[in-house]
């Protein structure tokens, strides 16, 4: 692609890493950029600035947050006995859009896969675990609801934290197989999304 400057060269390089954009699409919200105010352009930095520097990983849950511990963990609202374990945060922002959810999560960050060297130590099992052992009265967790895709790494990571699970004597549930095999939460319908999730099935190891 011939450009005309060397700055607009540059923004695109930069705007066409992002996932989904080519250096086409790039070179349309460079010249966008242009037409605005100098002032849009710089909120705009400032906003891309600000979450890079300021945004935090809830502590409890592992999703982001603006603080310690975000709000659907601090929220009394939510259903504290369940807790839904999902392979990343654009998963835990599909299930939030359904509206049929009402309990917490777990972000697991990734799932086992030995193919690309990920492991169960480079996930955050040992810390639902944790969480699971420091439930109590009236806040005992019990039941965990996997949600992971519905493919061989997913459903190898189900199986490893439901054997991990079964000291604790919990109920564990899968999403309904309405998702489709190879797929994933994040681009999955809401009505269906939301319907394997009330219709989620007992999850069971030998």
């Amino acid at each position: 692609m011939n450009l005309p400057s060397k700055l607009i060269e540059d923004a695109v390089n930069e705007i066409s890493r992002l996932p989904g954009i080519g250096k086409k699409t790039a070179l349309r919200l460079a010249l966008h950029l242009l037409k605005q105010k100098e002032s849009v352009s710089e909120e705009l930095a400032k906003s891309i600035l600000a979450l890079r520097k300021e945004i935090k990983y809830c502590s409890t849950c592992h999703n982001i947050s603006d603080a310690e511990t975000c709000s659907t963990c601090n929220s009394a609202r939510r259903d504290r006995k369940v807790i839904c374990v999902v392979e990343d945060i654009p998963d835990v922002l599909a299930i939030e859009n359904t509206s049929q959810y009402n309990g917490l999560y777990h972000v697991l960050g990734g799932v086992i896969s030995p193919i690309q060297g990920v492991g169960p130590d480079e996930l955050h099992i040992e810390s639902l675990m944790s969480r699971i052992a420091k439930s109590k009265d009236v806040e005992k967790i019990e039941e965990v609801i996997l949600a992971l895709p519905a493919t061989m790494e997913g459903d190898t990571t189900s199986f490893y934290i439901t054997r991990k699970l079964k000291e604790f004597g919990i109920k564990v549930s899968t999403i309904a197989r309405g998702i489709p095999i190879g797929g994933e939460l994040e681009y999955t319908d809401e009505i269906t999304l939301g319907r394997s999730i009330l219709s989620r099935i007992n999850y069971s190891v030998d």
